[in-house]
């Protein structure tokens, strides 16, 4: 209920000031599990996915979101909350594996999880190589995966930026991609890596964005 009537109210008011462009919403399965894998310019890249897309999202936030105080601690818990933000601590033991499992709670209850494979925002507007674990939740839930390329949040909230400013942004779904091939395959680290560049080859398409780092070796998340 309370995330009905927060999207309601957050809904026309983002609308209003970012004036979002959106395109292949019908791409994303309206039940059952399923990743939504973008790109990541800007912190308001966890509010306009899921205020576009046509169900519920759950992304990962920093504990710190829901723990603030005064107005900006009130409003960013509320904010989180609305949206259905699920707290991780980061700087813990196992932090990693903790939020993938989270991740994966989410998906077993048969919603949608969004998540940024590049494990972080792009200061330079590149598309990073994408960390594994994209893969391993993608094949250990065995849902589907959409790809989605956000554009224009950079130049509404940069990073350093404590607000955001009026700038129109697009947010584009590409179609499913599922993984038959590498099914039952989520231990092995060659079967993770291919189903990441994979996901990682999708979301170029979407976003035009210049690769960076795509033929240096990579840790496995």
């Amino acid at each position: 209920m309370f995330y009905g009537i927060a999207r309601f109210v957050l809904k026309p008011l983002f609308f209003l000031v970012f004036r979002p462009r959106v395109t292949g919403r019908e791409n994303v399965p309206l039940t059952g599990p399923v990743i939504l894998a973008s790109n990541h310019l800007s912190f308001i890249d966890s509010i306009a996915i899921p205020l576009v897309a046509p169900r519920r999202v759950s992304y990962l936030a920093k504990s710190e979101y829901f723990t603030g105080r005064g107005f900006g601690g009130w409003l960013s818990r509320t904010l989180f909350t609305a949206l259905g933000a699920q707290p991780v601590e980061r700087q813990t033991q196992r932090a990693a594996q903790a939020a993938l499992d989270t991740a994966l709670g989410v998906l077993r209850r048969g919603n949608a999880f969004g998540l940024y494979p590049e494990g972080t925002r792009s200061r330079d507007g590149r598309l990073a190589r994408g960390k594994t674990g994209v893969a391993w939740l993608a094949l250990t839930a065995d849902c589907p995966v959409v790809p989605v390329a956000v554009a224009g949040t950079d130049k509404a909230q940069p990073i350093g930026a404590r607000w955001p400013r009026p700038h129109r942004i697009s947010v584009t779904f590409g179609r499913p991609l599922t993984f038959p091939e590498q099914r039952g395959q989520a231990g092995r680290n060659a079967a993770r890596r291919v189903v990441t560049d994979r996901i990682m080859l999708a979301i170029a398409d979407l976003s035009g964005q210049e690769k960076a780092g795509w033929n240096a070796p990579r840790e496995v998340a």
